[in-house]
């Protein structure tokens, strides 16, 4: 299977080509140079796979939440690029690939994801990694850090700039967490497991249905 995934949704930008079990990638640690960059890493990733992007089987992209011009970017890149070449889409959340960043990093099975929405509130997502996929358990949801909902159990790895944002998570969440890296950002890499897995269960949209998710005007869907 080949897929070209890309995320945009934080203050670097990242794209990523799996080619079966190889995967090249590409990443932009800048902040504010994703409109500039995004394309031109796109085009080296496709390069050095030696594939055209008439060769991918969908598009993969971090649909949100996060940074509202980012995933406007995200989404605008995935639209343009799999329009051109008739290919679906697949949208991925951006919690998850921060939970599947973690599960790569610290090898950690058990992501509470807050990552900073501004207006001092978080979005809230966690996560229960099996063979590298995040699998939320609960919503995925925005609130002020007194108002995020309870960890179920222990053993939980906090990921994400809330926790570095917001000091008082760790603090309420100390029972329940087995380690901290706020400073963990995805990579367009970090989608792929996800979306390999929602190709195979036919969770694909045409490029025109593709849409960021913001979280903070609704509360997504159960998993």
């Amino acid at each position: 299977m080949r897929l070209l995934a890309v995320e945009t949704g934080t203050d670097q930008c990242s794209v990523a080509l799996c080619d079966g079990d190889n995967v090249v990638s590409r990443c932009d640690q800048r902040a504010r140079v994703h409109a500039k960059r995004i394309l031109a890493m796109s085009d080296e990733c496709l390069q050095e796979a030696g594939c055209a992007l008439s060769n991918m089987d969908a598009i993969a992209f971090g649909r949100g939440p996060g940074s509202f011009t980012g995933l406007r970017i995200a989404v605008s890149v995935a639209h343009g690029l799999a329009l051109g070449v008739d290919l679906p889409v697949i949208p991925i959340s951006s919690l998850a690939g921060h939970a599947a960043a973690a599960w790569r990093t610290h090898d950690v099975d058990k992501v509470a994801v807050a990552v900073d929405a501004r207006m001092t509130e978080c979005y809230w997502g966690c996560f229960r990694i099996r063979d590298g996929i995040p699998h939320l358990s609960g919503l995925e949801t925005i609130g002020s850090p007194a108002d995020l909902p309870a960890l179920d159990g222990s053993g939980w790895f906090g990921t994400g700039t809330g926790w570095e944002s917001y000091s008082e998570l760790a603090s309420r969440y100390a029972q329940g967490l087995a380690g901290i890296d706020g400073g963990l950002l995805p990579e367009a890499r970090d989608l792929i497991e996800s979306a390999r897995l929602s190709y195979d269960q036919g969770k694909v949209m045409a490029p025109e249905e593709a849409l960021p998710v913001y979280l903070r005007e609704r509360v997504t869907d159960r998993s």
